[in-house]
């Protein structure tokens, strides 16, 4: 077993023989008891030697074992299509559009404990160099996230789950959402090679929407999608995806969408 499978092990071990909640404020630094007991057997040749760094081993066990805290339930229910954070005790939800204070309260520790695990498996990072950040959760919802001192006091999130109810054209005209006619227009839009442009606010529909539209491409043509985070995750054979990336802590390795849309330009492709 790795490191990682085995420090979980035994992280799961004690929480049983402690009798915790896994969603409990505990759950931190008991792994890092456990990590740090790990890392005196190593010295002693009982286990492989830990590569990961402390922190991020910690929050990707955490992430394992509990989920995103109490906001994990909130991610799990189909009915809730977004969810935001103004402050710990400020969590709001939307359900059909229309947006709800919940009663659930965190502290500043819980909610930086939350974030470092959702972007644990992102590869992204967050501080006072990158006051702000997008990644995709595993469950493929969009993370927003904004701390101070570009927000006045507490730190901004925002998460959006992607609730398809339509995959193609014809599932829009079956929701409401598109008239048969502008339909059959927007399908022989995208037949012919047009260029089409879809914009509106946030949650208002553009990436189910492009989804619903790249189906109407044509088999033996190349898509190239570029994004902030990759949500498209298109159904078409021939399809290169292409995401922007972050400065690493030395402030290089940025690639922007610009850069992207640059490199775009060399390959085959119909639609970007």
């Amino acid at each position: 077993m790795d490191t990682a499978t085995i420090i979980e092990s035994e992280s799961r071990e004690l929480i049983r023989r402690r009798g915790l909640d896994v969603h409990a404020d505990q759950l931190e630094p008991l792994i890092r008891e456990v990590v740090a007991d790990y890392e005196r057997r190593s010295t002693s040749g009982e286990v492989p030697v830990m590569r990961d760094d402390d922190d991020t081993l910690v929050a990707e066990i955490a992430a394992r074992i509990g989920g995103f805290g109490p906001l994990q339930e909130m991610l799990d229910d189909p009915g809730i299509e977004e969810i935001w954070l103004n402050s710990p005790s400020q969590v709001f939800v939307a359900r059909n559009g229309r947006s709800e204070l919940t009663t659930v309260v965190l502290s500043d520790v819980e909610v930086r404990g939350i974030v470092e695990r959702m972007l644990v498996s992102s590869g992204r990072r967050l501080d006072m160099s990158t006051p702000f950040v997008d990644a995709l959760l595993p469950d493929g919802s969009r993370l927003h996230v904004v701390i101070p001192s570009v927000t006045r006091a507490h730190w901004a999130i925002n998460i959006r789950k992607f609730v398809a109810r339509a995959h193609d054209m014809q599932g829009l005209v079956a929701l409401g959402s598109l008239p048969q006619q502008a339909a059959d227009f927007l399908d022989a839009a995208i037949a012919s090679g047009l260029n089409v442009i879809a914009s509106g606010a946030t949650g208002a529909g553009k990436t189910t929407f492009l989804r619903c539209l790249a189906q109407s491409v044509g088999a033996r043509e190349r898509v190239v999608t570029i994004e902030e985070v990759f949500e498209l995750n298109l159904a078409l054979r021939d399809v290169v995806a292409m995401q922007t990336r972050q400065a690493n802590l030395e402030g290089t390795g940025e690639i922007s969408m610009r850069r992207l849309v640059n490199t775009s330009a060399r390959e085959r492709y119909v639609a970007a």
